[in-house]
C-alpha cells in the first residue's frame, strides 16, 4: 500500500491509541474497580500499565520488523499457521464490534437526555453511520479528528485532577482544606489480595485498545523510530492519568458510595457541590465514547482487509486502495446489526454478549504475547538485533500468566462470566468454521482434479479412437491400390 506524505507520527499514533483507550470504561467502568480493590486499586493500575507496556513492546518488535496490515493477526499467522491468523482475526473483529455495539447504546442514552424527542435505535444508528462515514475520509483526516477528540477527553481528566487539588489543598473558596481526605481513614486493602484480583479485569478494559498502534502501523513512513516512540507516549501517558485521577477521587470520596450509574469523577466533584460537573464530564463522555468508536472501527476495517487478503473473509470485502472502505462499510453495517440485537434482547443477555468484546481482546494479548515468544526464539531480535521487550523471556512468561489469570478470574465477576463462555464460543464458532471451510475447499479441489483427469483420460479415449479409425481407413485405401497396382503388373507381364 502506498503511503502519502509522511504518514502518520509518533504523536498522532499515541493521541490515536489514547483515543481509543479512554473511554467509558474508565469514565464509568473505573467505579466498580476502585469498589472492589478500594485504595489498592492504585496497584491495580500500576500492574495493567506494566502488562501494557510488555504486551505493546512484543507487539513493536514484530511491528517493526514487519509493519504488515493486520498487524497481531499476521504475525499469529506466520507462527502457528493460518488456522491461528483465521480464528484470532475473526475472533477479535467480532468482539470489537459487539463492545462497539453497546458504546453506541450507551452513547444514545446519553444524547436522550439532551434529545428527548428522538428513539434509542434512531439516535444509536446515526451515531454509528457517523462513525463509518468519518473513517471512509482516510487515516490522516482521522487521526486529526481523534487528536482533537482525545484532547478533549485529556483536557477534562486534568481539568479533574486540578479541581480535586484545589479542594484538597483549601484552594477552592469557601471549602476547608481536605488533606489526606477519605484516604485516612480507609483501609488500603479492604478486600486483600482478592479485591486486586477482582478489580484487574475491570482495569484491563480500561486499558483496552491500545493494540490500534500496532494496526495502524502500515500507515506509518518509518515504524522503527516512530511506533516505540509512540508506545513510550502512550504508556506514560496512560499510568500517569489513570494513577492521578483515581488518587484524586480517593481524596475526595470514600469509595463505598460509587455506583455504576455516575461516573467517579462527577460522585467526587458533586460531593464537594460542584453540581455544574456533571453536565460537563457527561460531555465529555459522549466525547470519550465516540473517541472510542471512531479509533475501533479504524482498526476493524484494517482488520477486515487483512483477513481478506489472505482469503480468509469473502473476496467482495477485499480492497485494494489505501482506505479500506469494504472493510470499514462491513464493520458499521455489524455495528448495526449488534445495535439491533442489544436493543431487542433482554438487557442481561445483551450484557453477556458484550462482555465477549472483552474476552476478545484479552485473548488478543495472549495471542500476541505467545506469538511474539515464537518469533523471537526462531529469528532473534528484529531488525539488526534490535531488542525493545526488556527481560525476555522471563517478562513474557510472566505478562501471559498475568493474562490467562485475568480471563480465568471472568466468572468471580457479576455479569462478566458469560462473557468467558460466549468469547470461548467465538473461538470454537471460527475453528468450526476455518476447518469446515478448509474441508469443503480442499474437496471442491479434489473434484476439480478429478473432473480435469475425467477430461484428460476422455481427451486420450478420443485420440486412441481417432488413430484406430484413421488405421482403418488408411488400410481400407491402401488396399484397392495394392490390387490395382498388382493387376497392372500381372497385364504388363502378359
Amino acid at each position: 500500500m502506498k503511503r502519502q506524505g509522511e504518514g502518520l507520527s509518533a504523536w498522532q499514533l499515541a493521541m490515536m491509541a489514547l483515543g481509543t483507550v479512554i473511554g467509558g470504561s474508565f469514565f464509568l467502568g473505573s467505579a466498580v474497580a476502585i469498589r472492589a480493590a478500594g485504595p489498592a486499586i492504585i496497584i491495580s493500575y500500576v500492574i495493567g500499565g506494566a502488562l501494557v507496556y510488555a504486551i505493546l513492546y512484543a507487539l513493536s518488535e514484530m511491528t517493526v520488523a514487519d509493519p504488515a496490515p493486520g498487524s497481531f493477526r499476521t504475525f499469529a499467522e506466520k507462527a502457528y499457521g493460518p488456522a491461528a491468523g483465521f480464528i484470532v482475526g475473526w475472533v477479535y473483529w467480532a468482539g470489537l464490534v459487539l463492545a462497539m455495539s453497546s458504546e453506541s447504546i450507551a452513547v444514545s442514552v446519553l444524547l436522550q437526555a439532551w434529545l428527548p424527542g428522538l428513539s434509542l435505535p434512531l439516535l444509536g444508528s446515526a451515531v454509528i453511520i457517523i462513525v463509518t462515514l468519518l473513517n471512509l475520509f482516510g487515516a490522516d483526516q482521522l487521526s486529526k479528528l481523534e487528536s482533537g477528540l482525545a484532547a478533549v477527553k485529556l483536557i477534562a481528566i486534568i481539568g479533574f485532577v486540578v479541581l480535586s487539588l484545589a479542594i484538597v489543598s483549601g484552594l477552592m473558596a469557601g471549602v476547608m482544606r481536605v488533606g489526606a481526605g477519605e484516604l485516612a481513614t480507609e483501609p488500603v486493602f479492604p478486600a486483600g489480595i482478592g479485591g486486586i484480583a477482582g478489580s484487574m479485569l475491570i482495569v484491563m478494559f480500561s486499558y483496552a485498545g491500545f493494540e490500534i498502534i500496532g494496526l495502524a502501523a502500515s500507515e506509518t513512513s518509518r515504524p522503527d523510530k516512530t511506533i516505540p516512540r509512540a508506545i513510550t507516549y502512550t504508556v506514560v501517558g496512560l499510568v500517569g492519568l489513570y494513577v492521578t485521577a483515581v488518587i484524586a477521587v480517593l481524596l475526595l470520596v470514600p469509595t463505598t458510595v460509587l455506583t455504576t450509574d455516575q461516573s467517579p469523577l462527577v460522585t467526587a466533584l458533586t460531593a464537594w457541590n460542584l453540581n455544574w460537573a456533571g453536565n460537563v464530564i457527561n460531555i465529555v463522555l459522549v466525547t470519550a465514547i465516540l473517541s472510542t468508536m471512531l479509533a475501533a472501527m479504524f482498526g476493524l476495517g484494517r482488520m477486515l482487509r487483512s483477513l481478506a487478503d489472505e482469503g480468509h473473509a469473502p473476496a467482495w470485502v477485499r480492497d485494494k486502495g489505501e482506505i479500506p472502505f469494504k472493510g470499514i462499510v462491513f464493520s458499521g453495517a455489524a455495528m448495526l446489526g449488534g445495535l439491533g440485537l442489544g436493543l431487542l434482547l433482554p438487557a442481561q443477555v445483551y450484557l453477556f454478549l458484550v462482555s465477549s468484546g472483552g474476552f476478545a481482546l484479552l485473548f488478543s494479548y495472549m495471542v500476541i504475547l505467545l506469538t511474539h515468544y515464537k518469533l523471537r526464539k526462531k529469528q532473534g531480535c528484529p531488525p539488526q538485533g534490535q531488542c525493545q521487550l526488556p527481560g525476555f523471556p522471563v517478562t513474557s512468561w510472566v505478562a501471559l500468566a498475568s493474562i490467562v489469570f485475568i480471563i480465568a478470574s471472568m466468572p468471580l465477576i457479576p455479569g462478566q462470566g458469560a462473557g468467558l463462555f460466549v468469547g470461548l464460543g467465538f473461538v470454537v464458532l471460527f475453528s468450526l468454521i476455518y476447518y469446515i471451510s478448509k474441508k469443503f475447499v480442499k474437496r471442491e479441489a479434489q473434484a476439480t482434479v478429478v473432473d480435469k483427469n475425467n477430461w484428460a483420460n476422455l481427451g486420450l479415449r478420443t485420440m486412441d479412437m481417432q488413430f484406430e479409425i484413421a488405421e482403418d481407413v488408411t488400410a481400407e485405401n491402401k488396399l484397392p491400390q495394392d490390387q490395382e497396382s498388382g493387376n497392372s503388373k500381372n497385364t504388363e507381364n502378359k
